[in-house]
């Protein structure tokens, strides 16, 4: 049996990794011992046992308990712990996914080792080294033996650096599997009872909005233009903001907190506004964000899910490493013009919307393609001389 260490560093990370685990203990439980290592790099007060039964999957083996810093203190500080665990685990296989510092961290730890590297949503690139999570992503490919993309143009990313095409699997996107069965459960069960009634209360046309990556946040001269435009966007239907604590920190600090509301002080019909949330568990966040008219965002698995389901999406950053959901999907980067963001939230309001499609294999199907992969016969790591279809060995299950 061969014994596999799963990454987790951020709540984003246990969305992505959840959908293999499920596939893996549901059919291949006779060839495939997953262990759950959750690095504790971000403290999400949300992470809760109730987190884990919402996503179908155990709670973590180990939580390394690392907590913030900076990056290299966060990054040594995983490193240290994690080289513990696969000391005590000694695994065939160690899989990260995306582009945190625990995916680097977890990364360089199984190389020195000598154990087999997988890394899922690996070759997205935007082209930004002033990006930590670009420096991420390079740093972690360079390493890897096996690459599962979630777009064609990952995969030729990873060609273009000399990576070998039998090793890169083009599977779909795990983050679409799990919303898939979030929304399921979401149909059987609802989301909190404080948020169905809000939603209730919502007209036809609402939009959502998160705001977190520090180039947007920490300076006024950057806040500021954001708020003004989201003020204008929120005086013709309301604006649901569910605030990462390091912008309300902001937001209060420059003293932008002004005609904000609190949802539990909110009676009647709500016309307009911006109505501001705490941060919210992934299935309260889901059953608002997806009815709603737009998601104005600077999160990257927003612009991803935002295009499954077919919602517009204005991303609030001057580049993507998702440019798939642009070429085809639902997203607009509109960077710092605050001009064309205003522009387009009218264009969506208004009913005028450029044709947009779902990308090939976001289907809910990539775990079963990574877990077909990881099972497969003879081990799938270079080190065990596999044998492989080439660039697309996970084509013929589309």
């Amino acid at each position: 049996m061969q014994k596999v260490v799963f990454v987790a560093g951020a709540r984003p990370n246990f969305m992505k990794i959840a959908p293999i685990l499920r596939e893996l203990r549901q059919k291949y439980s006779q060839s495939v011992a997953p262990l759950l290592v959750h690095t504790g790099q971000h403290y999400d007060r949300n992470m809760s046992g109730s987190f884990f039964d919402e996503l179908d999957i155990p709670r973590p083996d180990y939580n390394l308990k690392v907590g913030s810093g900076s990056h290299a203190r966060q990054t040594a500080a995983i490193m240290v712990r994690f080289e513990k665990v696969c000391t005590v685990e000694q695994p065939d296989m160690v899989l990260v996914v995306g582009d945190v510092n625990s995916t680097v961290a977890a990364g360089l730890v199984a190389k020195k080792m000598g154990i087999c590297l997988a890394h899922v949503e690996a070759g997205l690139r935007s082209g930004d080294r002033s990006m930590p999570e670009e420096i991420n992503r390079l740093a972690t490919d360079a390493i890897t033996d096996i690459f599962f993309t979630t777009e064609e143009r990952g995969t030729k990313n990873l060609l273009q650096e000399g990576k070998p095409p039998e090793a890169i699997h083009f599977v779909g996107h795990v983050m679409i599997d799990n919303l898939f069965h979030q929304l399921e459960r979401l149909s059987r069960s609802g989301a909190s009872r404080e948020i169905m009634e809000f939603k209730a209360g919502l007209p036809r046309q609402y939009a959502c909005f998160t705001l977190h990556r520090p180039s947007n946040v920490d300076r006024r001269e950057d806040l500021e233009p954001v708020i003004q435009a989201l003020q204008d966007i929120c005086r013709k239907i309301p604006v649901v903001f569910p605030c990462h604590p390091r912008t309300r920190a902001r937001l209060e600090e420059f003293g932008l907190m002004r005609g904000m509301r609190d949802p539990e002080k909110l009676s009647g019909p709500i016309e307009s506004g911006v109505i501001l949330f705490p941060p919210l568990g992934y299935d309260d966040f889901l059953y608002l964000w997806k009815d709603a008219s737009m998601v104005l965002t600077d999160s990257g698995g927003l612009q991803e899910e935002t295009t499954a389901l077919r919602i517009p999406c204005l991303t609030l950053r001057e580049n993507t490493e998702r440019p798939v959901t642009l070429e085809c999907g639902s997203n607009m980067l509109v960077g710092r013009d605050m001009a064309l963001l205003r522009k387009a939230a009218d264009r969506i309001l208004a009913g005028d919307l450029n044709p947009c499609a779902v990308p090939e294999l976001w289907d809910g199907r990539a775990s079963q393609r990574i877990a077909r992969v990881l099972t497969a016969p003879r081990g799938i790591c270079p080190h065990h001389a596999v044998q492989s279809t080439g660039a697309k060995p996970c084509l013929e299950n589309k």
